[in-house]
This record gives C-alpha cells, structure tokens and sequence, in this order.
C-alpha cells in the first residue's frame, strides 16, 4: 500500500456548515439565527451574564443583606444560675435536664452557660461550656465534663 492511496473512513470527515448561501444550500434567510433582536445582528456580542437590561443579580446580590449558615450548630442554653435550684452532689446529664424541663428536648446538643452564680458542687455532663460556666462550676467544687 503507497502513501497517497491512504483516505479515511466514509463518514470520519465532515464538512464545516457554510450558513447564509442560499435557501438551496439549507441554512440560507435567517442562517439559523431566528428573526430579528439582539442576537440574529452581525456583530452581536451579549457578555456573561447580561439578563437584558434588567438589574443584574450579581449586582442586586449585595442589597439583600445577609445569608443563612447550614453548617452552624445551634445549641440547648442551660444558665449556671438555673441550676442552682437542683440537690447538691447531683449527675446533671441532658436527659435528666429534659426531665426537669430546663431544655425542650434532645435534638439539639446541650451547652452550658455562665450566667448567674452557682454555690453547690455539681457533677455535670454536656456538649459544652462556656469558660466562665466552667470555672463557676469548679470553684464550686463541681465536675464539668464534656461529652
């Protein structure tokens, strides 16, 4: 076989569409471009994102203030001086908090704030505590253990 015998395969090469030479050739009036308007026009460039003379939403973004975070973790807020109320020497676990009616159930996880003054020892288990909760519980002799 000699190299100028060799040719593709039937159908491997395809013609380039010549558009706008005549209604015989196939693409011949409106050349694939619909009737009139911005884009059936010679020299008809539209950048990214125009939405046809309507504001923008990259531009309207900044005036609607805010957004929602899906990744935060929102927590059950129990105050230290709440827990005042309960037995001295006491386990506090969020279920026995539940029982008590100081969180209003266990979907969400427990943290344990600062707020008030806590004199009775306490052992305590929750999600987690504030530094200032945590400190107000040991200096009362308690335990405050993250679960």
């Amino acid at each position: 076989m000699m190299e100028h015998l060799l040719s593709p395969p039937p159908g491997a090469r395809k013609r380039r569409k010549r558009v706008g030479r005549g209604n015989a050739a196939g693409q011949g009036t409106y050349a694939g471009r619909g009737m009139k308007g911005q884009k059936s026009r010679s020299g008809a460039k539209i950048r990214p994102g125009f939405e046809g003379g309507q504001l923008p939403i990259i531009k309207a973004l900044p005036m609607k203030r805010g957004f929602t975070n899906r990744f935060k973790t929102y927590f059950a807020l129990v105050k230290v001086g709440s827990l005042e109320e309960l037995d001295a020497g006491s386990d506090i676990t969020p279920d026995s908090l539940l029982e008590k009616g100081y969180i209003r159930n266990l979907k969400l996880p427990v943290k344990i704030l600062g707020d008030g003054e806590l004199t009775k020892s306490l052992n305590i288990s929750a999600h987690k505590f504030t530094q200032s909760a945590r400190e107000k519980i040991e200096g009362a002799g308690g335990k405050a253990q993250e679960l």
